[in-house]
């Protein structure tokens, strides 16, 4: 099989936005196209890991995994020289499918009913937020959740005040 040869050229412009997000490829094309069509952010920088925002905290047990993952963030922040962060959680909306939770919050915390790691994704983002310094330097940061409807409807809400 032959090289694929990408159309693009390589582009020594850096975008100076880092994309924090959940791995889970379902929300791939409603992320971009969230990004690209509500936020008008078309090329950016990307971290994609279990649980996406939650990642960066603890929340329950993995200390550990959240303190690296924060330093990774901001080693990109610095290094890309990163002026905004865009920071995805996702779940289900109140009454959406419970299925649609995202699978690191219930490993983390698989005592909790859905609605329990909802309000727990709440409080993490306003948890990070206090502690932006740490792990987004002076980048602006923005917060929001991909929820997913009972009718699989996907709908990307605000979860914190910026």
């Amino acid at each position: 099989m032959p090289p694929f040869r990408s159309a693009f050229k390589w582009d020594p412009t850096r975008p100076h936005i880092l994309v924090i997000a959940c791995s889970d490829g379902r929300l791939q094309e409603p992320t971009d196209e969230f990004l690209s069509r509500s936020l008008g952010v078309r090329q950016y920088d990307r971290l994609y890991v279990a649980g996406g925002g939650g990642a960066l905290c603890a929340s329950g047990k993995d200390y550990l995994r959240a303190q690296q993952i924060r330093r990774e963030c901001r080693f990109l922040v610095d290094a890309h020289d990163v002026e905004e962060i865009v920071l995805l959680f996702h779940g289900p909306s109140g009454d959406g499918p419970p299925e649609a939770m995202c699978a690191d919050y219930r490993r983390k915390l698989p005592q909790l009913a859905v609605a329990k790691l909802r309000d727990q994704q709440q409080r993490d983002a306003a948890e990070l937020m206090m502690r932006r310094d740490e792990w987004a330097g002076n980048a602006r940061v923005r917060v929001y959740r991909c929820e997913t409807a009972a009718n699989g409807a996907l709908e990307f809400v605000p979860l914190t005040s910026n």
